[in-house]
């Protein structure tokens, strides 16, 4: 086989993505690429529901805590490092492994980073200043107002995205939407998608155990050692930043656990609403037995 092929596997959180990976790299006795960006973080293991030692020990995994909070990582470093650590597995083996729910990661792996045009570096000093003193609510006002196809995908939630958004917006007087997936980079292998799909109610089910079994673990004292950086960016996400409002007197626990809770399913349901968008992805109910993808999944290969 001189073709090398990426079985790719994504979908919402909590669906059983990294079991069925396993399962994949066992199968064609291959490497994993995780595409899950916050796990990429040492010391955020519970709250970005790393996967367990029996899970790594299954499979060799890359991609997984290999960097600290305290380091600037974007989805152009993780590009390039994901390309080179492909090129390794592949001078050995004709197939790999992506398994992730980081819609932005997987796109920028298998078709490349959209391009944009430089702008004044004022317009995101000027963004950022707005956003501490007026907060995050009036960020994303405008940006549904210059970009309301952007707006309708991005996590609301991200200053980091809503100013990179709205810097390109202004800078150039173009929605951001404009400049994206104008092309696709010539890559040297066949992506094979795999999703993985439930009903609303049993992800959510899915979602809520986890919070609970998260909590049982240890999360909270997770985040009290995280404390005294919580105003990094990597810390500023779902599980975390609830819980740093406990910690500061805001909200009592059960409270933080309930919007940790909601938090999730509004992430689960942008996830959904993203991958939806890609006609190559060849989805799966998360109960369909992996034999049966199993199946599907040699015969792309030989059908190619």
């Amino acid at each position: 086989m001189n073709k090398k092929f990426l079985f790719v596997v994504v979908g919402p959180t909590a669906i059983g993505k990294t079991a069925l990976g396993i399962t994949l790299a066992e199968n064609f006795q291959t490497d994993i690429i995780s595409v899950d960006s916050r796990q990429f973080y040492k010391e955020m293991k519970i709250g970005t529901a790393v996967p367990s030692e029996a899970e790594l020990k299954a499979a060799k995994h890359h991609f997984i805590q290999h960097i600290s909070v305290k380091q600037e990582y974007s989805v152009g470093d993780f590009e390039r490092d994901a390309l080179q650590k492909l090129k390794e597995i592949y001078s050995e083996k004709d197939i790999a492994v992506m398994v992730g729910g980081s819609g932005l990661y997987v796109d920028a792996v298998v078709h490349g980073l959209d391009e944009f045009p430089d702008v004044d570096p004022s317009i995101r000093e000027s963004l950022n200043y707005r956003l501490e003193n007026s907060g995050i609510a009036s960020l994303q006002e405008e940006l549904k107002t210059r970009d309301p196809e952007y707006f309708s995908e991005v996590d609301k939630q991200n200053p980091h995205r809503l100013i990179r958004a709205l810097e390109i917006c202004i800078g150039t007087g173009k929605p951001y939407s404009s400049f994206r997936k104008r092309s696709s980079k010539n890559r040297f292998f066949e992506p094979v998608y795999i999703g993985l799909t439930a009903p609303r109610e049993m992800v959510y089910e899915r979602i809520n155990q986890r919070v609970d079994l998260m909590m049982e673990q240890g999360l909270l004292e997770e985040v009290k050692q995280l404390d005294d950086l919580k105003h990094l960016n990597a810390l500023n996400t779902v599980g975390y930043k609830e819980l740093f409002k406990y910690l500061k007197g805001e909200w009592d626990l059960e409270t933080a656990v309930a919007e940790i809770k909601k938090n999730t399913r509004r992430f689960a349901k942008r996830q959904f609403t993203w991958f939806r968008k890609n006609e190559q992805i060849n989805w799966f109910e998360a109960t369909t037995p992996k034999e049966e993808i199993m199946t599907f999944a040699e015969e792309r290969l030989f059908n190619f």
